[in-house]
């Protein structure tokens, strides 16, 4: 399957504004099977796990969302290296012409979210973790942090679309309004965000430095979608999920780089000593 590359507009919108909007992502048979998977989701309470996937909804306000979700369903498994945005992901955070060239998949989470939830205001350029941070240098892009949030049903006015704060990523100075995100201030008016419309299939992808969000749902129903965070192969994922033996054996070689690309090394056998004789 032919992976797409990022276009020389993508690459000056990336750098200009912090996201792209990826119309298409997935195709009508791939949108069905996540939404197939999802349908199937148990009703778990907040820490359940399910099998190796786990329930932790971020705030009350976010809805439901299972992490590690690409154990849940082997549709998931087809977002791991999928050719729309795999390049890109590597291009902005894979670190891409160095020793450590490669992508790591940080988490995986299938977020529904009902009337009244939101997600209060973050991140943004200032005081950025390197954990998420934006950088330009040398004419090659060094990203801590790239998210792809595909939409699996249309998100559109009051379905409590993500919002972001273009340009935002390069911001020296804090947000005046945008209020202390421990409090859980909604960003619905905040000055200079803007709500991100996605039909089912399509994909925002944005670095985590860039401000962003979501509005408050007010239509009935779900916001369904699965988030997708890549970073440089040298992570470590966020919350400390491990990925299992039985997922990891029936992958690609390309999607297992991706789940864990620098292997574990061990000795032969617990009991080996070797350099015995030498330091």
């Amino acid at each position: 399957m032919a992976r797409h590359l990022p276009s020389d507009l993508d690459r000056y919108l990336f750098d200009l504004q912090g996201h792209l909007i990826l119309r298409n992502a997935v195709d009508p048979d791939l949108l069905r099977r996540l939404n197939t998977a999802v349908d199937g989701f148990p009703d778990l309470p907040w820490g359940g796990w399910w099998g190796n996937s786990q329930r932790g909804d971020y705030t009350d306000e976010t809805g439901f969302e299972l992490h590690n979700c690409v154990e849940a369903d082997g549709a998931f498994e087809d977002l791991i290296d999928h050719p729309n945005w795999v390049n890109h992901a590597r291009h902005f955070a894979g670190e891409a012409g160095t020793y450590v060239d490669g992508l790591f998949l940080d988490e995986c989470i299938a977020s529904q979210r009902g009337p009244g939830g939101h997600h209060s205001v973050h991140s943004g350029g200032h005081q950025a973790a390197l954990r998420n941070i934006f950088r330009f240098e040398h004419g090659v892009f060094r990203c801590g942090q790239v998210n792809i949030l595909l939409a699996l049903r249309d998100i559109g006015p009051g379905d409590g679309p993500t919002m972001v704060v273009p340009g935002s990523h390069k911001s020296n100075l804090p947000h005046p309004l945008a209020g202390d995100y421990a409090k859980g201030d909604r960003m619905d008016d905040l000055p200079g965000a803007v709500p991100v419309h996605l039909a089912a299939g399509d994909a925002l992808l944005f670095v985590d430095a860039l401000m962003h969000g979501a509005a408050s749902r007010t239509n009935v129903g779900h916001r369904r979608l699965v988030i997708l965070r890549y970073g440089p192969s040298w992570g470590a994922t966020r919350f400390g999920y491990r990925y299992s033996k039985e997922l990891l054996a029936r992958l690609t070689p390309a999607r297992r780089a991706i789940l864990l690309p620098v292997e574990p090394r061990r000795p032969a056998t617990v009991n080996q000593v070797s350099g015995a004789d030498g330091p």
